[in-house]
């Protein structure tokens, strides 16, 4: 193995990962969300970020949409 190696005459190109990686986001969820998915998680063997990231990939992958009811106020 060389002591020194010269990369000036390497040519740049693009990561080819780059466009896989993750954007950090914050949000707020509520204490009962966050500990439901901890569990499931937990007994997953895998973090809980990753199993929220892998339901909403889900939800992307199915088209899943929201239908939300609204209570009727008297």
């Amino acid at each position: 193995m060389k002591a020194e190696y010269d990369l000036s005459k390497l040519k740049s190109r693009k990561n080819p990962y780059a466009s896989k990686l993750k954007k950090p986001v914050t949000m707020r969820l509520s204490e009962d969300v966050v500990e439901y998915f901890k569990e499931m998680a937990e007994e997953a063997g895998i973090p809980y970020q990753s199993l929220i990231n892998l339901y909403l990939r889900d939800c992307l992958i199915e088209h899943r949409k929201l239908q939300i009811k609204w209570p009727q106020l008297t």
